[in-house]
């Protein structure tokens, strides 16, 4: 892959800055997290075993539930307040999406590792979903699976359009372009099935999106695509883009000065990036362009490429350092990435950490 070129880093702004209205679908500095959780050991094997037709796709599907209960429960018990599946079902950031995608060709289901990528190609071009009930991946079944046993909002992540092109052999389109935007309408009907039932934030991941800075403006016209006809006023329409979390380590280096402006013609509600391991100085970004823009903040406070375990009085100066930029009621706290790489243990430390840290900045600027 491409590696990222070095950028200017932006200045702050002195302007005033003024905000359009936008739905208070969350609570001030509420607590999520990005996607996926914690894969234990155990999970992993039997994964595996499912690829090497060791036991059948029956009961890694109940080993699926299983797991997605436990991942609600630790969420919850951790202080979160908006939780997600885990993405437990999911070998890797791709592939589970891939694999339902209406058009796309996988010659070798099996793996030897469950979260190795497919070999996948389009040799034709991808069907637009056609009107009507059902949708062409399905993901609302594992939304309304999740909502069974919760009765926290909801959170549903997917990954975006353009990372998903990054990871298939296209033969069907003469310009990648055009791919992206196919995935972008096949998600646009999941993503507008996912809203109508009630899920609280809709999430794009673009992984990959940093190693091509380029590319912004395409992404951002299929993050549009995606979220056209989602009624903001039901739905947080979020993207979350970090610098790539393969097996816990990042894929580039860099800041967030290669998002903006460009970012701000997506129509969305909320960006969700990392700080937490790279530091916060992009946090001027954000002051120079999302605090005039209205936007929210899925701000990162946990380091999820560290088994070192943040303390809560860590967590919480963090927070505060946000708030000198944007006001509690435009901040969500989450970690910088999904958990899927951490022991459970240590997964579940971090987020009893990131709800006890929350938990002091509320008190002293919510008085709760």
């Amino acid at each position: 892959m491409a590696e990222r070129r070095p950028s200017t880093r932006a200045k702050a702004s002195t302007a005033p800055t003024t905000t359009k209205p936008r739905p208070q679908l969350v609570a001030p500095l509420a607590t999520s997290v990005v996607g996926s959780y914690s894969v234990p050991e155990w999970l992993e094997r039997l994964k595996t075993d499912y690829y090497q037709r060791r036991i059948s796709g029956a009961y890694l599907r109940e080993i699926h539930e299983v797991a997605i209960k436990a991942a609600i429960k630790d969420q919850e018990s951790a202080g979160v307040d908006i939780v997600s599946d885990g993405e437990l079902r999911r070998d890797n950031d791709v592939d589970y999406l891939l694999a339902r995608m209406p058009g796309v060709e996988i010659v070798q289901l099996a793996k030897a590792f469950y979260s190795d990528y497919y070999d996948a190609v389009v040799a034709h071009p991808i069907p637009d979903p056609e009107d009507g009930e059902g949708t062409p991946l399905g993901l609302l079944d594992d939304y309304q699976f999740t909502s069974q046993f919760t009765d926290h909002p909801v959170k549903f992540s997917f990954t975006g359009p353009f990372s998903l092109s990054r990871r298939v052999k296209n033969q069907a389109y003469a310009k990648d372009e055009d791919l992206v935007m196919a995935f972008a309408r096949v998600l646009a009907k999941e993503a507008k099935a996912l809203s109508e039932a009630g899920v609280r934030i809709i999430q794009i991941d673009e992984p990959f999106l940093a190693g091509y800075p380029e590319q912004v403006p395409l992404a951002v016209k299929a993050f549009n695509a995606v979220f056209d006809g989602i009624d903001h006023e039901k739905t947080v329409c979020a993207v979350h883009v970090c610098y790539g979390n393969r097996n816990a380590r990042p894929l580039w280096e860099g800041h967030y000065d290669f998002l903006f402006p460009r970012i701000l013609d997506a129509n969305i509600d909320q960006l969700v990036l990392e700080f937490a391991r790279k530091g916060y100085d992009d946090l001027e970004l954000i002051k120079k362009h999302v605090a005039k823009n209205g936007l929210s903040l899925g701000l990162g406070v946990i380091n999820v490429k560290s088994h070192d375990v943040e303390t809560p009085e860590e967590i919480a100066a963090r927070i505060r350092r946000a708030l000198r930029v944007l006001p509690p009621e435009r901040i969500m706290v989450n970690p910088d990435c999904g958990l899927r790489n951490l022991p459970s243990d240590i997964a579940l430390a971090k987020l009893r950490a990131l709800g006890e840290g929350t938990e002091i900045v509320r008190r002293e600027v919510l008085g709760k």
